[in-house]
């Protein structure tokens, strides 16, 4: 009787964990869809956390401009999130895929701002060069330049008297 319990609990427990936690919506938004609206929402907290004052204090009028751009409303956009997220190491991987994104185009951007940077600086170095300003270590070199070719003259004019 005992060998019975324990089959029966057995197969009990084999066939409830095979079972669905959330069933799937009926307009389930596909994986990579969602990925690209998680992304987009990703960077839409990004902005309101380095910069709070730059979007408006209502979250909604942005959360819902990204739902439109990919013409999914919010009830869609909930019932699909709870779907994906019953399955961790699915939902997981597709937050690790967003980070991998976000990364891709942190150094992206890091990449331009340095270029950009660069440019500013050439183009400061230009402009002070043709304003006749030149930084300290460019006038130390043309004070250096200046007294070596002082030297120089007077040398030549003393082997000319001689």
């Amino acid at each position: 009787m005992k060998n019975f319990v324990c089959i029966v609990l057995v197969l009990f427990l084999s066939v409830s964990c095979k079972k669905e936690l959330v069933k799937q919506p009926k307009r389930l938004i596909e994986k990579g869809k969602m990925i690209d609206i998680m992304y987009d929402l990703s960077l839409l907290d990004a902005i309101k956390y380095q910069n709070p004052l730059s979007l408006d204090s209502s979250d909604t009028s942005q959360k819902r401009f990204v739902l439109q751009k990919y013409k999914v409303d919010s009830l869609q956009f909930a019932q699909s999130n709870i779907y994906y997220a019953a399955d961790y190491e699915g939902y997981k991987d597709m937050f690790d895929e967003i980070a991998k994104r976000l990364e891709k185009n942190q150094r992206a951007a890091d990449s331009l701002s340095k270029i950009d940077e660069k440019k500013e600086a050439k183009a400061k170095k230009e402009k002070e060069k043709i304003s006749g300003q030149a930084p300290k270590a460019d006038r130390t070199k043309l004070m250096k330049v200046n007294v070596d070719s002082i030297r120089r003259t007077m040398q030549m004019k003393k082997a000319i008297q001689k």
